[in-house]
């Protein structure tokens, strides 16, 4: 017979602990609201792999690490609980309870905040599993200093590829930004500032048909997707920022999302098409995927969540929040 697994009861679960997660601890925190914060790793998000930031208000630059400190900080000085383990499945029970399960214990709640991001999206190209921590990186500030001197590629063409091929060039020898469009998704001042770089080298209208070296990276094999040439370049490592895959596969029961996994959201509330299952930063379906969208998100889905939770209980015949 399995062993009976610890179960434990909140007002508000929330899956995740990025800029959204921590922010929907703060508010929690602040609205009485006993929430807890599942994080399978350190609590932080992107912000842990973002080297400097200059768009978040109230800053003109600070590093990434620092903000998520200041964020974890704030979050758990008004009572934030964080939890350090992996949420293997979300489940709706008959009566709207959300249950969290992880290995060793069961997360009950009336409401639940999905803010758990997403991972890396791969090439899918050969070489790239192979080369994976030998020379294939999918984070500049956690890998950069390990190529100093050496030619990298920078593969993709929005903010993070950008932003991560200017950061490499105080590593590199060169760098060069490949993306597989003629125009860009990222940022205008962004991308005039790494063309106004004199270590960088843009190529476009190509993409990665494979990753080769002996033992390590050496070289990738380029093809033009207008003119059909192929090429191939050498390089000493490849960091690759093509997009994220969202998490967005944790619930026991379909929730409305685009063609590219995402979850759609009530723009007022934020609550999916589940009742009482709220998405927030980067899983959502949004025009843009900023630490300010991220907070705002949390923000908005939190005092809903509240509501729902004090509606919740109501309808089942008790108006007392979750002991602590």
């Amino acid at each position: 017979m399995a062993n009976a697994v610890e179960s434990h009861d909140y007002d508000i679960i929330i899956v995740g602990a990025g800029p959204a997660g921590l922010t929907a601890a703060l508010y929690a925190g602040r609205s009485m609201l006993n929430a807890v914060v599942l994080e399978a790793k350190i609590p932080g998000g992107q912000l842990l792999n973002t080297e400097l930031v200059e768009d978040y208000p109230g800053f003109k630059s600070i590093l990434g690490g620092d903000l998520a400190k200041a964020m974890l900080e704030q979050a758990t000085s008004f009572g934030a609980e964080i939890v350090s383990t992996t949420v293997n499945r979300v489940r709706v029970e008959p009566d709207g309870t959300k249950v969290a399960e992880t290995a060793d214990a069961e997360y009950r709640a009336p409401a639940v905040i999905i803010t758990a991001g997403g991972n890396p999206r791969k090439l899918g190209v050969p070489g790239e599993d192979e080369f994976a921590g030998r020379g294939v990186s999918y984070c500049a500030v956690c890998d950069g200093a390990f190529f100093k001197g050496a030619e990298l590629a920078v593969i993709g063409g929005g903010d993070a590829a950008v932003e991560e091929a200017a950061f490499l060039t105080r590593y590199a020898s060169r760098v060069t930004l490949i993306h597989r469009r003629s125009e860009f998704r990222t940022q205008p001042v962004l991308l005039a500032e790494l063309r106004a770089n004199p270590k960088v080298d843009i190529i476009t209208d190509t993409v990665v048909e494979s990753i080769t070296g002996n033992g390590k990276v050496s070289q990738i094999q380029l093809l033009n997707t207008v003119s059909g040439k192929k090429s191939a370049l050498d390089v000493g490592g490849v960091f690759i920022f093509a997009g994220f895959v969202p998490n967005a596969q944790l619930l026991d029961r379909h929730v409305d999302h685009d063609a590219a996994g995402y979850y759609k959201a009530d723009p007022l509330t934020l609550m999916t098409s589940v009742p009482g299952v709220f998405a927030a930063g980067d899983v959502r379906v949004q025009l843009t995927r900023q630490i300010t969208t991220a907070v705002g998100d949390a923000t908005t889905a939190t005092m809903a969540a509240g509501k729902w939770v004090e509606e919740w209980r109501r309808s089942h015949g008790s108006d007392e929040v979750a002991a602590p």
